[in-house]
């Protein structure tokens, strides 16, 4: 679904990805870990339009879409979960979901949608009146994701979910990003931190150091590579 080849970003003279190539399928999630720095986030922004590369290709759905905009990628299906959540903080859990659909005007797959949303984090429809500042982090996440769903995308980019989340918060976070590429049929671009909660994620892994692509391969293998073990699992 996402093909991604020798893609460069470069900075005004610093190389942020240099020769990066990927592909991410549909119906699972795929990986990619790295230490701060990496590169990670600067290939999310690539992709979804917001850093124009300097090289490379980026194909979605056999088509290029290197110099489409951000609003072109998601009327095409492409959905950013940024860092940080990005929500409209004195806005409601429910205007913020909504805000997800603005481009959409089928309002039954809206009321489908907002059922799914609410299924996968039920707190959101408990408080879904109550204005998004007033929530933990957590929630607030839960917000993002669902405002993503809201945009019925076919691949989501997903930028650091666990970051600062508490442990029982971030199993319910991943395991509705799971559920989303396996049960939904979508593809899941998933960047974190967290290594060891990633690999558990994914079935495909990769990943970056300093800008390029050192390792790749299924999850389960990366997650026995000694070099991964030592740098990322702390093992």
């Amino acid at each position: 679904m996402l093909e991604i080849s020798g893609l460069t970003v470069d900075y005004s003279g610093v190389i942020a990805l240099d020769q990066v190539s990927l592909n991410a399928d549909t119906g699972k999630v795929s990986t990619l870990i790295g230490a701060n720095g990496a590169g990670k986030s600067s290939l999310l922004k690539a992709i979804s339009g917001l850093v124009r590369p300097a090289g490379g290709s980026i194909r979605f759905d056999g088509e290029t879409v290197l110099d489409q905009s951000p609003d072109a990628l998601v009327r095409r299906g492409i959905c950013h979960v940024p860092e940080g959540r990005g929500l409209f903080p004195y806005m409601s859990v429910m205007d913020n979901l909504l805000s997800g659909a603005h481009l959409r005007r089928d309002a039954a797959g809206i009321r489908q949608d907002l059922d799914k949303v609410f299924h996968y984090f039920p707190v959101l429809k408990q408080h879904r009146h109550r204005i998004a500042r007033n929530f933990s982090g957590g929630q607030q996440q839960m917000i993002a994701i669902g405002r993503g769903i809201m945009q019925r995308p076919r691949f989501y980019l997903f930028d650091e979910p666990s970051i600062g989340l508490a442990p029982l918060v971030t199993r319910e976070v991943i395991g509705a990003i799971t559920a989303i590429a396996r049960q939904d049929r979508c593809g899941v671009l998933l960047v974190e931190q967290n290594a060891n909660l990633a690999l558990d994620a994914a079935e495909d892994a990769y990943v970056i150091e300093l800008g390029r692509i050192s390792l790749s391969g299924s999850a389960a293998e990366l997650k026995n590579d000694e070099r991964v073990r030592r740098a990322y699992l702390g093992l």
